[in-house]
């Protein structure tokens, strides 16, 4: 499964359900972060991830 990490969880999830992406079960919290599981069109599942403040990863992946 791949892991995407976004910076707002409740905004991507509520945009993506308007664009008829099947979100699998609910988001859940932890002190590390929020966690959703949505399904790409052939089925696969995908992780998202808003990290919690303080438990970013330092540095990141630059996607240009």
């Amino acid at each position: 499964m791949i892991n995407f990490r976004v910076a707002d969880m409740e905004g991507l999830l509520k945009t993506l359900q308007e664009e008829g992406v099947e979100q699998v079960g609910e988001m859940e919290s932890y002190d590390f972060g929020k966690f959703a599981w949505i399904l790409d069109p052939e089925g696969n599942k995908i992780e998202l991830w808003e990290p919690s403040p303080g438990n970013e990863f330092p540095g990141g992946m630059d996607m240009e």
